[in-house]
């Protein structure tokens, strides 16, 4: 649960500098006014798709640039996380890092913007703060593959066995038949004795002096 929600069951409660939530009071409203934000924490659930995603308690790194312009704060910087995710050709899990590039206008409140624009279009400074976590959670599932892979060149599986081609090696193969002759390989078997006089036939056929020898 962010700051931000607290508030806004709270009431009277004020968002706490924490986490998502960043504390712009004492960055001013003077246009061109900067503050360096770097912070590390648990992620407090899990953000991102079915397959890959930032694991609940992971730790999130941010390195931000606020800086105050005529509308509100304009915030810049790097969002850093570890990943966890299934790839969808060998079905193993694996791990990655996720490095988040970010730049999020946040409008002062009674501002144009304010007034010209819906929240779920410009996200709003709310009591001096600003909570950033709705904007991550939106950034992060536009980064993420849909179809994760543990590695570009993934083999995946085999699709007769479901054996990992990565660790099946080199020669792994399995022999494979015309359908249209299994039935007939199934009931005579391969060079069984059932079959001698047909072939002798069959030579017969193609060379009349088969049967003088």
């Amino acid at each position: 649960m962010s700051a931000r929600s607290q508030h806004r069951r709270g009431g009277s409660a004020r968002p706490v500098d924490a986490d998502f939530v960043l504390d712009t009071l004492s960055l001013g409203r003077r246009p061109g006014t900067m503050r360096t934000v770097t912070r590390t924490f648990s992620a407090p659930a899990r953000i991102g798709l079915d397959l890959i995603a930032i694991p609940e308690g992971a730790q999130v790194d941010l390195d931000l640039t606020l800086q105050s312009v005529s509308e509100g704060v304009l915030v810049s910087g790097e969002v850093n996380a570890p990943l966890e995710g299934e790839c969808v050709r060998c079905l193993e899990p694996f791990e990655d890092l996720l490095t988040l590039s970010l730049t999020e206008l946040f409008a002062y409140p009674d501002s144009t913007t304010e007034q010209t624009t819906e929240e779920d279009e410009i996200p709003r400074v709310v009591d001096d703060h600003i909570d950033l976590e709705p904007v991550i959670i939106d950034a992060v599932g536009l980064a993420l593959p849909l179809q994760p892979l543990c590695s570009p060149d993934c083999l995946g599986l085999c699709s007769e066995c479901g054996v990992r081609l990565a660790i099946a090696g080199s020669d792994h193969r399995h022999e494979t038949m015309d359908p249209r002759w299994a039935g007939l390989a199934a009931k005579f078997g391969s060079g069984s004795a059932s079959t001698e006089p047909e072939t002798r036939a069959e030579d017969a056929r193609l060379d009349p002096t088969a049967e003088e020898k």
